[in-house]
């Protein structure tokens, strides 16, 4: 008699969880579900212990309490306070959309960094090694411009907007240069002079500023309920912020674009990539910045930037690695793919996507501290299931 478990195909997992075999796909490229290959080669098997505690997993109820008037996912579209993203991205300052994240009304703000602060943030990070990355740098900021504002406890909305405009600015600002960019005053221009020494034109402000609205917020991600549980306790905004970075910190979440920026570069020369993607399944890891749970027919925002990115080096070796797994096991790019491409193309460095995508879902999470600040305090309190050994 064995332990084993019996090994499924995808067909009988698709069946399982109520899904199309391309969607089990995205599972594994997202790191959900683990697959094997079979003995030929050519088919994946699954555990049916992961499956099922995938399934269970899937039919617990989402974290309660939590009603938000930020993002809609539906139908795969992405609206923020109902106006879709995409279109948001093509015609708003990544500025206009933060204050409509906060304040439910699209307007033009200055974001500008608080020079105490700055001076203070400049200070703390400047000690820290030239292996840091700039994820390091933002949460050491975080930290030091909270030590450095004695009101950081005022939670009251137009307070919270205030240090929320003033630490998005201070956090770009206090970056490492790459280049000179003059006074910049919009985040989008200040952001590119840390990420590139690349001369910008105002197509490359256009994209970079496309993909900081595009990124802003994503529901209840998990560094969005991070923070939210920290709001929840009444923690000020650079807490809440800090929280959030903490948790983006995972490869299956904010970093899973520096993961894709190698893989893009390795394609980037070469005509056929398959030998790259070989490579990267031979050593049993998921192709990164392919398939997303929530976008089984493609994520909206990959196929936006994607398409900014117009007629590039970058944008047609994503396609060549597209044409390939699409092929292969029917999942599309999500946007760790898409900003892989937007930072290869731009001689960016590979955690730039990263840093977008830190300094862009800030304004989620304060977005997100508003709502929870408005709520009934210490919500979030759950019991966990003790499997441990009985007591005597």
């Amino acid at each position: 008699m064995t332990d084993e478990a019996p090994l499924l195909t995808t067909a009988e997992v698709a069946r399982l969880l109520g899904v199309k075999p391309a969607t089990v796909y995205a599972y594994v490229s997202r790191g959900l579900l683990d697959s094997r290959r079979n003995a030929d080669g050519k088919n994946s098997l699954f555990d049916r212990r992961e499956v099922d505690a995938f399934l269970a997993g899937r039919k617990r109820p989402g974290t309660p309490g939590i009603q938000t008037g930020i993002t809609l996912i539906r139908d795969g579209r992405l609206h923020y306070r109902g106006h879709d993203v995409v279109a948001l991205a093509h015609v708003a300052g990544f500025e206009e959309v933060v204050e409509l994240l906060w304040t439910g009304t699209r307007r033009h703000a200055a974001f500008l960094p608080d020079p105490a602060l700055l001076h203070l943030a400049r200070a703390v990070t400047a000690p820290l090694p030239a292996t840091a990355r700039h994820t390091d740098r933002l949460r050491v900021t975080v930290a030091a411009a909270a030590a450095g504002d004695p009101l950081r406890f005022d939670t009251s909305p137009g307070a919270v907007v205030a240090t929320g405009r003033t630490l998005l600015g201070t956090m770009v600002a206090a970056l490492p240069a790459a280049r000179e960019s003059g006074r910049a005053k919009q985040i989008a221009d200040m952001l590119w002079g840390r990420l590139t020494a690349w001369e910008p034109s105002p197509r490359e402000h256009n994209l970079l500023n496309a993909a900081l609205i595009l990124l802003a917020d994503h529901d209840i991600a998990a560094s969005t309920l991070a923070a939210r549980v920290a709001a929840s306790t009444r923690a000020h905004p650079y807490a809440v912020v800090g929280a959030g970075l903490a948790a983006l910190d995972g490869p299956l979440h904010g970093a899973a674009s520096s993961l894709a920026h190698p893989l893009l570069a390795a394609v980037i020369d070469r005509p056929d990539p398959t030998d790259v993607i070989a490579d990267r399944l031979r050593s049993g890891d998921p192709v990164p910045g392919f398939g997303h749970r929530l976008y089984p027919d493609g994520d909206p925002r990959a196929a936006a930037l994607l398409e900014m990115l117009g007629d590039t080096r970058a944008r047609d070796a994503a396609e060549r690695l597209t044409d390939v797994m699409r092929a292969r096991s029917g999942v599309r790019p999500n946007v760790d793919l898409a900003l892989a491409a937007l930072t290869v193309e731009y001689g960016m460095p590979s955690d730039a996507g990263e840093t977008i995508f830190a300094v862009a879902r800030t304004a989620g999470w304060i977005a997100h501290a508003l709502e929870e600040y408005a709520d009934r305090p210490s919500r979030f309190r759950p019991s966990g299931e003790y499997a441990g050994r009985t007591p005597a």
